[in-house]
């Protein structure tokens, strides 16, 4: 955060980014999500992160129940939710000690002191209160009594108390628009609709607002609060943006890949974190000729996926990490059977539940081998949010040309964060033609398209098109069920050639920053993408010899990728696991890369690519 004064008296900053934080019921996800639409609105770029715990409800008060949300957002490039918060919004006592490590030295805390008593400085582990000690000296503190002054704002509606503290964090909003010269209309608009049938609520929320803005107003000399202006990013596409996250995004994706390729899409799935929202957001999409299946679990999903693409649909599945370990036999099922069908892994850490909230890039050896017999399919991966909605339409297209499961990797940061999308013109995607069996000469289910290997997709019903599959080995040139040792070595052969035909069919690797060669090469994939491009773009800065590799298509990898690699004298390899993209290459290129790793289940820090980049550096020479 870089401040200068400008003609108005803000102080003028390039990026800042904010944390709020508090108990699960405060309300902080909802303050985030509206503080970053209004940002926005404003023009901002802006990455953030959502962090809440995996506890439906924990005791209130406790460490195990904070929730926060993170935004970063400024006039420039950004493309991560920040290394270290500048501001964090503390709404009682165990947000302050979840929240406070990760704070910039020197940065600003505002906490509601009206919640630390000593029951919630109990419930915390605090011995001391730290608003009355010397523990926050390396900090600015704000001590607010959000709570005395939230329930004053909103005392005309006659709310109870409990219901009237639920608009604590529309005060704590308020304010913090007030400081960063943020409008309110479009939240109190929100709010207006969002409780139509609530106006009291709704009343009393946008008051609760109001009064934290006009507290900023009243208070900025008394109180020494300072006011900040963070400018528009200027950016070469112009059009029509919105907020997306990333479970939207590749759903929206699904559906254009759908409606280029002319096919019904049925998404069959069982609730689990964080993919859930893939759910959500299709079963809303009717219109366009979804159909969503919420099955008992997960193999049922799968299962009623497998039998859409049997019918002549697109099957679709989503889940997380422990779901794709249950739906791995059918999987199977149809990587023999040969029907496309699209697999959503929005990964989370592990193994088994793990931290259902929390992110992580561990499913990467389940994706590419994770399947008894040899079993491939394609994989993809996506890096951010916008990049989602590509990736669904790549995933549609791929699945049924070469009439394949295709694996789509996201995971728990991409999913949940949100950034600024161009809207796109349908009209001026790229269409593709999916292909049925029309006719019927020589008809058997595994007659194949010389070029792909794809075999022929019949609909039940087509006139001489019967046929039976499942997964007992079938006779190359009948369909049959066959046993024959030769038959199954050369089925095995096809299916893998067919698989390794893709890499023909999908782009080159490029280089995301930097050059094709030279000393030093930071290679990624997933979510990574914007902490190592900052990285990268930070080290080049201070003149040193290394670009940016960020791997999209995980199998078949691009076919110019072991080349490029090899142009560079060291790679370091930069994933949120123990190291599996970096054995996968290994295993291909017999590549001797340097492994950074993080299973903390919180995204890498720029700082600690930065510092991995600088360090290798030295030891290139």
């Amino acid at each position: 955060m870089n401040a200068q004064t400008n003609a108005q008296g803000f102080e003028e900053l390039d990026t800042v980014c904010i944390r709020f934080a508090g108990d699960s019921g405060d309300g902080m996800q909802l303050t985030g999500t509206q503080f970053s639409v209004v940002t926005a609105l404003e023009g901002s770029d802006l990455a953030t992160f959502p962090d809440f715990p995996a506890e439906i409800r924990a005791p209130v008060g406790t460490t195990f129940g904070v929730s926060a949300f993170q935004i970063n957002f400024g006039s420039v490039e950004v493309s991560t939710a920040g290394d270290e918060p500048d501001v964090l919004v503390a709404m009682n006592p165990a947000a302050l000690m979840v929240s406070l490590a990760g704070l910039r030295l020197g940065g600003l805390i505002i906490v509601d002191e009206g919640s630390f008593n000593k029951r919630n400085l109990d419930k915390a582990g605090y011995l001391e209160n730290p608003l009355e000690d010397d523990s926050l000296s390396d900090y600015q503190v704000q001590k607010l009594d959000i709570t005395k002054m939230t329930l004053e704002s909103v005392k005309e509606f006659g709310l109870g108390k409990k219901d009237a503290l639920r608009s604590k964090n529309m005060w704590t909003l308020g304010l913090i628009l007030w400081m960063f010269g943020r409008a309110r209309k479009p939240i109190t608009d929100w709010l207006e609709q969002k409780f139509k049938k609530l106006p009291d609520v709704a009343n009393a929320n946008i008051a609760a607002i109001n009064a934290g803005h006009a507290f900023g107003e009243t208070a900025e000399t008394s109180a020494n609060l300072s006011r900040y202006h963070v400018g528009q990013h200027t950016t070469e596409e112009s059009g029509e943006y919105r907020t997306v996250n990333g479970n939207q995004a590749l759903a929206w994706g699904l559906v254009a890949g759908s409606q280029l390729g002319n096919i019904p899409l049925l998404l069959g799935t069982y609730p689990i974190t964080p993919a859930s929202a893939l759910l959500h957001t299709l079963s809303g999409l009717k219109e366009y000729g979804v159909v969503t299946f919420q099955a008992e679990d997960e193999i049922a999903a799968v299962c009623g996926a497998i039998g859409a693409s049997f019918a002549g649909q697109l099957g679709v599945t989503s889940s997380s990490g422990p779901g794709i370990a249950l739906k791995t036999e059918a999987i199977g099922l149809a990587i023999s059977t040969e029907l496309p069908l699209v697999i959503i892994d929005v990964q989370r850490a592990g193994p088994s539940t793990g931290l259902p909230t929390k992110t992580e890039q561990s499913d990467l050896h389940q994706a590419v081998w994770g399947r008894n017999g040899d079993a491939p399919i394609v994989v993809l991966a996506t890096s951010n949010p916008h990049d989602c909605f590509d990736v669904g339409i790549e995933a549609v297209r791929l699945a049924t040309k070469y009439m394949t499961p295709v694996m789509v990797l996201s995971d728990g940061y991409i999913g949940n964060a949100s950034e600024p999308w161009r809207i796109p013109d349908i009209n001026t995607l790229d269409k593709f033609s999916v292909k049925y069996c029309t006719d019927p000469e020589g008809f058997h289910p595994f007659k194949r398209d010389p070029e792909t290997l794809a075999r022929v997709w019949a609909k039940p019903g087509t006139p001489d098109c019967l046929h039976r599959i499942g997964g007992i080995e079938k006779d190359y040139d009948t369909g049959h069920i066959s046993y024959e040792p030769g038959n199954h070595q050369k089925m095995t052969d096809v299916r893998a050639a067919k698989i390794a035909g893709v890499a023909n069919d999908i782009p080159e690797q490029e280089v995301s920053l930097g050059t094709s060669e030279g000393k030093l090469a930071v290679v990624g994939w997933g979510s990574t993408r914007g902490s190592i491009h900052q990285a990268v773009k930070r080290a080049r800065e201070e003149n040193i010899d290394v670009s940016h590799i960020h791997i999209s298509n995980i199998w078949p990898l691009p076919r110019n990728l072991k080349n490029l690699l090899n142009s560079f004298d060291k790679v370091i390899v930069a994933e949120m696991n123990k190291g599996q993209m970096n054995n996968l290459l290994r295993a291909e290129y017999l590549l001797d890369g340097h492994s950074l790793t993080k299973v903390s289940g919180q995204p890498f820090k720029i700082t600690e690519i930065l510092d991995c980049i600088r360090k290798q550096e030295v030891e290139v020479g």
